[in-house]
């Protein structure tokens, strides 16, 4: 890749060409979809959270000349029913309704993209289903350790934030405050509906707030959409509350050490406090042909100009190595 070429920007917004519905469990039905070019390298863009839902920006990080570009909505969050259900949501659920789609599409191979949650999940899937994999993408890596959960959601990215992190610990007495995971976890998942909701708010709020270094007009605006709070909060304590239903601590970065001779790019920002840099260094040194891209003026979120530019020419670069 060319690291003199000026910053990239997004391209031309798109709309979908195909959408559908895809049952996947006796609870869970998905919605999808596909836009771009029907004969291009396909892509699976899996967003973040979990419980995030997909978004029209994630289509406009790949031509839509040169790509196919598929995208759903995970179980329980976006347009998928039923909505932030927490039964039958594990991460290896998700990894089967990828599979399950890529066969309902008729899909050989295709470029496995995911940005913080969706690098989590695009390496699950990638462990499981190496040979219907081409090539990865990967923005902001999270590897769902016990380390990284602690730093976000307990002490770590608390004191860079103070100001944010007294607004997340709001609806927590202080009896609670030393395990707070357990503490949002037991709202999340209880009975009383305005503590839920109020947990809800407090725990997006705090992503929210944390997630650029460009300042608010970079923040996705779903985080203040009413509608959406519930299913991203619950659903994304539920995960990290069962440590990502991994078998161990650590287990993804082992998984990569597998990977041999698969393409990949990751971009990372410098000043990313949701996910730091550590893990992206971690898993690029476990994963030997991978190329790592650290962007010094970001910080997590996809849509910082850096960010963007980096992943826009990762996909060229992707669409050219790999036809």
């Amino acid at each position: 890749m060319n690291e003199d070429r000026p910053r990239r920007s997004l391209y031309p917004s798109v709309e979908p060409r195909k959408t559908g519905r895809l049952t996947v469990s006796g609870i869970h039905e998905l919605y999808w979809e596909e836009s771009g070019h029907p004969d291009g390298l396909p892509v699976i863009a899996l967003h973040g959270g979990p419980g995030g839902g997909s978004s029209p920006e994630m289509r406009r990080f790949f031509d839509p000349r040169r790509y196919r570009i598929i995208m759903f909505d995970q179980r329980g969050c976006g347009r998928s029913t039923p909505h932030s259900e927490l039964r039958e949501n594990t991460t290896w659920d998700l990894v089967r309704d990828i599979e399950t789609l890529r066969a309902h599409l008729g899909i050989k191979k295709w470029v496995v993209f995911g940005g913080s949650w969706g690098s989590t999940l695009a390496l699950a899937y990638t462990a499981m289903h190496r040979k219907q994999v081409a090539g990865i993408l990967l923005r902001g890596v999270f590897l769902l350790t016990e380390h990284e959960i602690r730093w976000f959601y307990q002490e770590g990215a608390s004191n860079i934030f103070p100001d944010a992190f007294d607004r997340y610990l709001a609806p927590i007495p202080e009896a609670e405050r030393h395990d707070l995971l357990t503490a949002f976890h037991k709202r999340l998942t209880g009975k009383n509906a305005s503590a839920r909701s109020e947990a809800a708010a407090a725990w997006a709020r705090w992503e929210g707030e944390t997630l650029s270094i460009q300042g608010p007009k970079q923040r996705p605006p779903r985080f203040d959409e009413a509608d959406f709070l519930d299913a991203f909060a619950r659903i994304e304590c539920h995960y990290f509350f069962n440590k990502g239903f991994f078998e161990k601590d650590g287990w993804l970065l082992e998984q990569a050490a597998k990977f041999g001779d698969l393409p990949g790019m990751i971009v990372h920002g410098r000043y990313d406090v949701v996910t730091p840099l550590d893990s992206a260094w971690k898993l690029h040194k476990a994963w030997p042909k991978s190329q790592l891209k650290i962007v010094p003026d970001a910080g997590h979120s996809s849509l910082e100009p850096g960010i963007i530019s980096e992943l826009v020419k990762a996909s060229d670069w992707l669409a050219e190595k790999l036809g």
